[in-house]
């Protein structure tokens, strides 16, 4: 007789944190309101100098551990969905948490209206209310939820049907890899339902990729951006009208967020107007003339003009520092 197929494979992934950190990811999805043949808890050590395996031996069957060879986050999901069994995956940091009192009611979501993606916020607020009230959207496509609205890149932010993955993986050895992966999964879905539960606990630490201030890694993520929102301008040109239309509103709102960190890491108005004239020549400069958002219209108006660009390259290093 088959093993039932669990509703959630949830994918952590870790790499050199303490123990204590990954068991605590691994109780909050414990604690969620699920049967143990509903869930499937898949750990996969990227590499870790230190090996967690003796601390999850606790845990007996009801995790699966994987290490493989230090190959990056992107190599750590991709071995982590080849395992997976659930009809839905969730990919959640290892130094993160799911906070049951808001993810709970998305677990009853997904058992009723059985939607192919379930997309929530992120939240630094630990506490949270059994009783918290979330709206939720009506179905719909996900080029059509493109379409008219921005989204967020993280794949830590939505529960998806694993029917719908296909061959989509996340591409190997870059940063901001979640930033390819996203669009191209919502592009697949044809039930995707946004909530403003705050259901995820993330957080930076000092050490993280994401908080790395080392002047190497910080080029390497402004470039793997670059080459990101290349590809997706690429394959935008090769998609129907509709699901064209939603990729290139990503590419446009991913090309002002490049714009942007440029800026705000490198300060340099020189290595500003290189990165301007590599986008201008592959057709992404300047930003299309499309009225996304207040903020994506002044932004484009700002840059397009020498005395703009100048201006961004005074204000946005400030309100950074502010922050």
């Amino acid at each position: 007789m088959l093993p039932t197929q669990p509703l959630v494979s949830f994918i952590i992934t870790c790499y050199n944190l303490p123990d204590k950190l990954i068991g605590e990811c691994i109780d909050s999805i414990r604690a969620l309101s699920m049967k143990a043949n509903e869930r499937e808890i898949i750990v996969v050590d990227d590499g870790s100098e230190s090996s967690p395996i003796n601390y999850l031996m606790k845990y007996g069957d009801e995790v699966i551990y994987l290490r493989q060879n230090n190959k990056g986050l992107s190599e750590a999901r991709n071995a982590g969905i080849l395992m997976a069994r659930g009809e839905y995956l969730q990919f959640v940091d290892g130094d993160d948490r799911l906070l049951p009192a808001t993810y709970n009611p998305l677990l009853d979501i997904i058992r009723k209206k059985k939607t192919d993606m379930l997309m929530f916020q992120l939240t630094q607020a630990e506490k949270s209310s059994k009783n918290e009230l979330f709206s939720i959207s009506k179905p719909l496509t996900g080029s059509t939820y493109m379409r008219h609205h921005n989204i967020r890149g993280s794949a830590c932010g939505y529960i998806f049907k694993q029917s719908i993955l296909g061959n989509l993986r996340f591409t190997p050895g870059i940063l901001n890899e979640d930033e390819e992966f996203t669009p191209l999964l919502l592009l697949r879905t044809e039930s995707v339902r946004a909530t403003d539960a705050k259901a995820y606990l993330y957080q930076q630490r000092p050490h993280s990729i994401m908080t790395n201030k080392n002047l190497r890694v910080r080029l390497k993520r402004l470039n793997d951006t670059k080459n990101i929102i290349c590809r997706l301008h690429l394959l935008a040109d090769r998609m129907p009208p509709n699901d064209k239309s939603a990729l290139q509103r990503r590419v446009a709102q991913l090309t002002m967020d490049y714009l942007y960190n440029i800026i705000r890491e490198t300060r340099s108005h020189h290595y500003l107007n290189r990165r301007i004239n590599e986008l201008h020549e592959k057709g992404l400069f300047p930003l299309p003339n499309a009225h996304y958002t207040k903020k994506y219209t002044l932004f484009r108006k700002m840059t397009n003009s020498s005395r703009g660009l100048k201006l961004l390259t005074r204000i946005i290093p400030i309100i950074n520092k502010e922050r």
